[in-house]
């Protein structure tokens, strides 16, 4: 995974006033997330911003380039606007238009946490779907608020059998990502946890009578 480019960590120093930035590779570049929402992307050591009502305001004024990739050889023009020179040597009109980026992102995850059934999200099917309606977690709003881990915890309790796989997919069910397709760094955090877990359940069957 690369690591300590330079536009995000400038981007995560002007920006910080929105919260906690975390970037993650993606599309060749990488995706900046607030709580798990994008509302940049870093491309080629550029900073674009994802359409908003403000940004459409300040884009009427001065023509900002937007965010092409090639998906199979062909140009794919995205909802996303280049922060350039004269923008950035402006850091309140950024964060301005940065802040706007976010809300519209949030609201946009907001409504499709309303409308999506957790059988809709990667991985997860109508059986996994049942199940954990029937651990309590019946939205993708709680599933999202519950993570991963605790929502293992609790399908865990009511069935034994359920293992590293199903794990990987409920993180990857709230990520947005295939079970396959996890960071490494992820899919590591999450099989140490999970054989930790192992262990410290298996050490109290142990101990009971």
């Amino acid at each position: 995974m690369k690591r300590n480019n330079p536009v995000v960590e400038q981007s995560k120093a002007q920006l910080a006033a929105l919260g906690k930035i975390e970037s993650r590779t993606q599309f060749g570049g990488y995706a900046l997330t607030v709580e798990k929402v994008v509302f940049a992307y870093i491309n080629e050591d550029a900073l674009y911003l994802r359409a908003s009502e403000a940004l459409h305001h300040y884009n009427a004024k001065r023509s900002l380039e937007p965010l092409v990739y090639r998906k199979r050889g062909m140009p794919v023009t995205l909802s996303y606007f280049k922060v350039d020179k004269l923008l950035w040597q402006d850091p309140e009109q950024l964060l301005h238009l940065s802040a706007s980026s976010l809300r519209a992102a949030q609201d946009e995850a907001a409504s499709k946490l309303v409308s999506l059934r957790l059988k809709d999200l990667p991985n997860l099917s109508l059986r996994l779907e049942l199940m954990l309606h029937k651990v309590g977690i019946s939205s993708v709003r709680l599933l999202c608020e519950i993570g991963s881990r605790q929502s293992w915890l609790k399908l865990r309790a009511v069935n034994k059998h359920i293992g590293l796989k199903t794990l990987l997919a409920l993180e990857g069910a709230i990520s947005g990502h295939h079970e396959a397709a996890l960071p490494s760094a992820i899919r590591e955090e999450l099989y140490a946890w999970y054989l930790k877990t192992l262990r410290q359940h298996a050490a109290a069957e142990h101990l009971q009578p």
